[in-house]
């Protein structure tokens, strides 16, 4: 049986920056946010090059041990068969264990690059079986459906099948994440979590998982209560603990603080602009603030050059 047929021309990959549990909707909740890292994918006559620019770029294998790659390469056996050669360009924006899903982003770059440019991709490789495949290589499907969807995200597994639901977040809500120097690997940061729980944390986080998804779509003045968390923010601390310091004095100021993911990153959701700035002031040494927007696209091919801006270069 012949192979796939593969386009010529490269194609231009952008995936979002993801956090994942919000607080209380652990596993299960995630948002997209406006930091993005680009992938460019040509198929090639042979061999396997990889050219990294940003995060990463010292660290980061340039061969089949790449997350990305082999996220290409797991894509492409489910669309028909490998290409004679590849070579990939990325062009890394998303902080490097963080909590900010960079393995994600990593993973969904490929998956999506490996479709577009198969001949007839989309056909033989839906949105849900990329949702499939990129929760079955990282793991658990909160950050990889935030990356692929957009927006505000509610993922869970049906029978080992991974699933999802996309919903606009308030637009009043504006980001700000403050990243630390050094990172917490996610292996580390769940290794501290126990293997039970009070049943009165459980039914606590239960009903404020609900009520987050009031408050970040509708609600926003309810996030500060939304995002209580008494199922892994504590129990992480050690790994942690001036990002849990940090989420503590935020939400004691009143603004909605979380670790995000595994950590250490720490994220708010103000309402408006001007408490986003406000916000942003109150990290203190250590921390680099960032206010960002809230992505509403998810995982998206582009032309390779958008606003005159090179898509090899990081930014």
């Amino acid at each position: 049986m012949a192979g796939p047929a593969f386009r010529a021309a490269a194609v231009r990959v952008r995936v979002p920056a993801t956090s994942a549990n919000l607080g209380p909707g652990y596993d299960a909740l995630g948002l997209a946010l406006g930091l993005y890292d680009d992938v460019v994918v040509r198929v090639a006559e042979s061999g396997l090059h990889v050219d990294i620019a940003g995060e990463g770029a010292q660290t980061l294998p340039r061969d089949e041990d790449h997350l990305l790659v082999r996220s290409l390469r797991t894509a492409f056996d489910l669309l028909g068969g490998q290409p004679r050669g590849l070579e990939v360009v990325c062009a890394n924006r998303i902080p490097h264990g963080r909590g900010l899903g960079s393995s994600s982003a990593a993973i969904c770059a490929g998956i999506v690059a490996a479709r577009a440019v198969t001949t007839g991709g989309e056909a033989k490789l839906h949105d849900e079986a990329m949702l499939e495949l990129a929760t079955e290589i990282e793991g658990h499907p909160d950050n990889v459906a935030a990356c692929l969807l957009g927006g505000f995200t509610l993922a869970w597994m049906d029978g080992g099948s991974a699933r999802a639901i996309r919903m606009e977040p308030s637009e009043s809500v504006v980001p700000v994440v403050f990243v630390p120097a050094s990172p917490v690997a996610t292996e580390t940061a769940r290794g501290l979590l126990p293997r039970h729980v009070p049943h009165v944390d459980a039914a606590f986080n239960t009903g404020r998982a609900a009520l987050l998804v009031e408050a970040m779509t509708r609600r926003p003045e309810l996030l500060l209560p939304a995002t209580e968390d008494r199922l892994h923010q504590e129990y992480r601390a050690p790994a942690m603990k001036a990002s849990v310091e940090l989420v503590n004095r935020l939400r004691a100021d009143g603004v909605p603080a979380v670790v995000s993911g595994a950590g250490p990153t720490v994220l708010a959701l103000p309402e408006g602009d001007g408490a986003a700035d406000k916000v942003a002031r109150l990290a203190g040494e250590g921390w680099a603030a960032n206010r960002l927007g809230l992505d509403t696209e998810g995982a998206s091919v582009l032309p390779l050059k958008a606003d005159g801006a090179d898509p090899g270069s990081a930014q």
